[in-house]
């Protein structure tokens, strides 16, 4: 599976001096944002300056995406150059994916035979959009699903107290699509609470261990927890790459069977966890 990113940080899509600087925050991909960061008054205003903006974006730099408003499909999908990436779909359920699978066709017939392949990040923020996680997540253009907890919150009438503990069964399943679909595991949702940074890493740490590789931000400020947190320590790694070669002198010699160096055995689940580390630790680093 390619690298996907650890960090997205949404930007205003109406807001061109914000997305002038967006670029050197840090982040590995940027969210043109054109729904919820946009009022409803200015959403023409936000199409005209994302597609200024991608227009003249340079190839180099963080991964460009644009989140789309869910009503608003077609007019927002317009706004899509070479440089994207790809779309953010907000509430996602499998019709919507449907309609946003066609248009992004007919933007890339439009663009011609070097059009991106224009993947989608599908947020999970409904009632029927988590019933049907397991179909959103092998819909056409899927990358990874993502989660919006505000959305769902008032949806659901949930009520979440300092850990968001309420939200754990439902995490849990966007994990398990995500893994059962083979795509790439889910992006967490943003921390809201702008001036804690210990509770910005740690609950960006509880994600890591729910099973999410990735997180959303509102705030520059934010990116260099998100990506520490999801980048695999030093230690994280050497211990890794100990257990890979530790499988490989074992295949080397014949037996077939890996032991640690206290002698224990090496499972295959273990030996995949290993490869996840060393294949995140080489992706930050590239």
């Amino acid at each position: 599976m390619a690298a996907v990113a650890r960090s997205y940080l949404y930007v205003p899509g109406d807001r061109a001096d914000l997305l002038d600087k967006a670029a050197g925050r840090g982040a590995d991909a940027l969210v043109l944002d054109l729904e919820d960061a946009v009022t409803p008054a200015r959403k023409a205003q936000a199409r005209e300056t994302v597609a200024g903006f991608l227009g003249a974006a340079a190839p180099s730099g963080p991964e460009l995406w644009v989140r789309i408003n869910s009503d608003q499909v077609e007019a927002d999908v317009e706004v899509l150059s070479n440089a994207v990436a790809g779309v953010w779909v907000p509430k996602a359920e499998p019709e919507l994916l449907a309609e946003v699978d066609a248009a992004l066709t007919r933007v890339q017939r439009r663009l011609g035979p070097h059009a991106p392949a224009f993947r989608v990040v599908a947020l999970i923020e409904t009632a029927r959009g988590v019933l049907t996680a397991p179909q959103v997540a092998v819909a056409p253009r899927v990358l990874r699903l993502g989660l919006g907890e505000a959305d769902l919150a008032g949806e659901l009438g949930l009520q979440p107290g300092p850990d968001r503990a309420e939200f754990a069964p439902i995490r849990s399943q966007v994990v398990v699509a995500s893994a059962a679909a083979g795509i790439a595991p889910p992006v967490g949702p943003v921390e809201t609470t702008l001036r804690d940074p210990e509770r910005l890493e740690r609950t960006t740490r509880a994600l890591l261990r729910q099973g999410f590789r990735a997180r959303s931000a509102i705030h520059p400020g934010q990116i260099a927890t998100i990506n520490e947190v999801f980048t695999p320590t030093e230690a994280e790694v050497a211990s890794a790459r100990a257990v890979l070669e530790a499988l490989e002198r074992a295949e080397r010699g014949g037996s077939g069977v890996a032991t640690d160096a206290d002698g224990r055995l090496l499972d295959r689940a273990v030996v995949r966890a290993a490869a996840e580390v060393v294949r995140r630790a080489e992706a930050s680093a590239g």
